[in-house]
């Protein structure tokens, strides 16, 4: 019996990894679900050392991209970590703007910049808790939380 219900476990797992709905693809990418948010990570099922299934980001995110129409936002800009995702996940701000994430969930998150002229690392931070950034160059800074990269990206433009 317990073998039964540890099956079933591992294939309802299995199949909410697999997603349901459409088996169409949007875009040129055949290997990307069209139930993909634009810009997140692929994830594969894989067995642990326990021998157990688990979820696990396999390649890497592709950062949006703040559109050139959007808002410039300047002073103190307020990013929510909520439901292990960011919004917003993308946006503009001036030069010398402060970047403040708060995280909304009962998870831990960080913030990692990736890629850009401007480099920081958070550490853990909980639920409450926030974490700030003063951007000071013009560029565009990608940025993840390290934990859960495939749903937790994000990109910002600095502008003069």
């Amino acid at each position: 019996m317990r073998s039964a219900a540890a099956t079933f476990l591992i294939c309802a797992a299995l199949a909410l990894a697999a997603g349901c709905g459409s088996t169409q693809h949007r875009g040129s990418s055949p290997s990307a679900p069209a139930s993909q948010a634009p810009g997140a990570a692929t994830t594969t099922t894989a067995e642990s050392a326990t021998g157990k299934a688990r979820l696990q980001p396999s390649g890497t995110p592709k950062f949006a991209r703040p559109s050139r129409t959007a808002a410039v936002r300047s002073g103190r800009v307020r990013i929510v970590y909520r439901n292990i995702t960011i919004r917003p996940d993308t946006l503009r701000v001036r030069v010398g703007s402060t970047i403040s994430w708060t995280n909304e969930d009962p998870t831990q998150h960080n913030v990692t910049s990736v890629k850009g002229r401007q480099r920081f690392a958070s550490g853990n931070f909980g639920q409450g808790r926030s974490f700030e950034v003063r951007v000071n160059r013009p560029g565009v800074i990608d940025y993840e939380c390290t934990i859960h990269p495939a749903t937790m990206n994000g990109a910002i433009e600095v502008v003069s």
